[in-house]
């Protein structure tokens, strides 16, 4: 801003164009022309800085160039550009101004010795550009000042490509910082006039002054969600002004305003900072985030029977497993693998052993839940399982000793007022063998049931005869459930005498029964016809899975066979109860 810079100039670019004259063709440069608003504006091409705009044209080589037109306390300028060879490129731009005012408190820097040296604060790019050496050379009547916020700077200044001078600069508040270049501070004195200054514009230029007002950066910085659970997202939003430099932890660099949305794990805290040539602004933005999980596991039922017969699993039961987990990642069950946060699944109990036996054991599932905060939790279920493992062979021969004896009553027993009589003590023996044997048999096949088929003599009306039948399969049964047998598992049928074995059938039995010698075998096909009437008051027995039914062979050696064998009721009743008490 001295016509004596001026006149040197001009000098400077005749001397340029004889040279120019005198060069070969091939080494022509072109030539570019800014015309800016505010005159003032600085030039920096593909990234080097030049001059200021008011200074006229300046050589360039041929080809493509970045342009970039700056003047503090107004929006930059770009432009690409090719320059050719002996010609002249122009460019007319009309920088918009920034608009408002800024306030105190503030201290002043003087450089002297870099007159048209780019100068810059915090940053050597051109976005830190603040104005050239000689906006601020003097503190006379026409004052030229750089007036910035008070605080630590990092001043370069840019002659062209090379650095000028670079160094940290303090600046107290109402003190004036003079800077010497290349040497660097030189002195920081008093500067009143500080104290006077209320609100400034960024940028004003007149005749031989000019005051450049810096503005400290200001910072917003927001989240759409401060507290989270592990692995949600937040969506972080800032909005930064006067602060070409703008970083955010974890993040890295940023745009000056924006969004980004971050999934978090664990608590924490981004810290954007801003920083721009009135200085440098922090702002911590502190997340929570909830790493706790809540899980639970229940087993239904928990207690279970199991059973397999040889290769066949007879029963195996289903065991409803229920479970939840929140704030979580991964979630998964043994035995069943990797599985929803929430859900409920069916699966057969199976018991670890392999070997015939008894089987009690408890069968336990673990749920394990993890989330990208590191927490974990474990839960369990516990189903105590109990049954049995049996070989083919063992069922078979339980199936073969159900197969026993018919279940044999005395003449008319039992009666209409006495239904619990009827059963001597041989064939109460025979019931309980019976219900042993089937009650473990259920532990093999629960579905099993026993059919009891009451039969009667031929003597007394159908009727008579079917009522009593009912009585004896009646009495039957109730044995069996008093001795643990379930009653579900219990079918009855009554025949009366509509299915009566014959004397011929009866006879062929007595010559085929093992369990009597010759004279006793003889004996009673001597009185066949009361054997016949005594084969006839029985209660059958039949296994549903196998169809088997029990063996018809009255009980000759029974103590108390007589009781049974008499055709008249009751007869014998106190001589058969004495002998069944040796018996027993």
């Amino acid at each position: 801003m001295r016509a004596r810079e001026s006149f040197v100039c001009s000098v400077a670019s005749a001397a340029l164009a004889i040279g120019c004259m005198n060069s070969p063709l091939i080494a022509q440069d072109g030539k570019l022309k800014v015309h800016a608003v505010p005159p003032q504006a600085y030039i920096f091409v593909d990234g080097q800085a030049l001059h200021e705009a008011s200074r006229g044209a300046f050589k360039l080589s041929p080809g493509s160039h970045s342009v970039d037109i700056y003047n503090y306390g107004y929006k930059s300028a770009s432009q690409k550009i090719e320059i050719t060879a002996g010609k002249t490129e122009k460019i007319d731009v009309k920088l918009d101004s920034i608009p408002g005012e800024v306030s105190g408190p503030w201290g002043c820097i003087t450089i002297e010795g870099a007159p048209r040296d780019a100068v810059l604060l915090n940053g050597k790019t051109p976005a830190y550009f603040v104005g050239h050496g000689d906006e601020f050379n003097n503190e006379h009547l026409a004052k030229q000042e750089l007036i910035v916020p008070p605080g630590k700077y990092q001043l370069t200044v840019l002659h062209k490509d090379k650095e000028a001078w670079s160094g940290p600069v303090e600046v107290p508040a109402n003190q004036r910082v003079v800077i010497d270049i290349p040497k660097g501070v030189r002195k920081t004195i008093p500067w009143p006039r500080g104290e006077r200054l209320h609100s400034l514009p960024r940028f004003k230029a007149g005749v031989a002054s000019a005051a450049i007002v810096v503005a400290k950066p200001t910072v917003q910085f927001t989240a759409s969600k401060d507290h989270l659970n592990a692995g949600e997202t937040t969506q972080l939003n800032w909005a930064t002004t006067d602060a070409p430099g703008v970083d955010i932890s974890s993040i890295g660099a940023v745009d000056a305003s924006g969004s980004k949305s971050v999934p978090l794990c664990n608590t924490t805290t981004y810290t954007l900072t801003a920083t721009g040539p009135g200085g440098t602004v922090t702002l911590p933005l502190p997340i929570t985030v909830n790493g706790g999980i809540e899980a639970s596991l229940k087993a239904s039922p928990t207690e279970a029977h199991y059973c397999r017969v040889g290769d066949t699993v007879v029963e195996q039961p289903a065991i409803t497993l229920d479970w939840s987990a929140s704030n979580v990642a991964s979630v998964s069950i043994d035995p069943l693998g990797a599985v929803d946060p929430s859900g409920s699944r069916t699966v057969n109990a199976v018991p670890s052993q392999t070997t015939n036996g008894p089987v009690d054991e408890t069968i336990t599932y673990t749920l394990k839940a993890g989330n990208c905060s590191g927490a974990a939790e474990v839960r369990t279920a516990a189903v105590h399982l109990t049954g049995s493992i049996e070989s083919a062979a063992e069922v078979k021969q339980l199936e073969t000793r159900l197969a026993l004896h018919s279940v044999f009553f005395p003449t008319a027993l039992p009666r209409v007022d006495t239904p619990n009589s009827g059963l001597v003590a041989s064939q109460e023996a025979t019931l309980v063998a019976l219900a042993a044997d089937f009650k473990k048999y259920l532990g093999y096949k629960p579905e099993a049931h026993l059919i009891l088929t009451g039969h009667a003599d031929v003597r007394g009306s159908a009727e008579y005869n079917k009522a009593l039948s009912e009585r004896r399969v009646a009495r039957t049964k109730q044995f069996l459930v008093e001795q643990g047998v379930p009653e579900a598992s219990i079918d009855t049928r009554a025949e009366g005498s509509q299915q009566e074995l014959t004397a011929a059938q009866v006879k062929e039995m007595l010559e085929q029964n093992t369990e009597i010698g010759a004279p006793e075998r003889q004996k009673a096909l001597h009185d066949l016809d009361v054997i016949v009437l005594a084969q006839n008051r029985r209660v059958d027995v039949t296994l549903s899975t196998t169809g088997e039914q029990s063996v018809r062979q009255f009980p000759f050696n029974a103590a108390d066979s007589l009781t049974l064998l008499d055709k008249k009721t009751g007869a014998h009743s106190k001589k058969s109860s004495a002998a069944a008490k040796k018996t027993q």
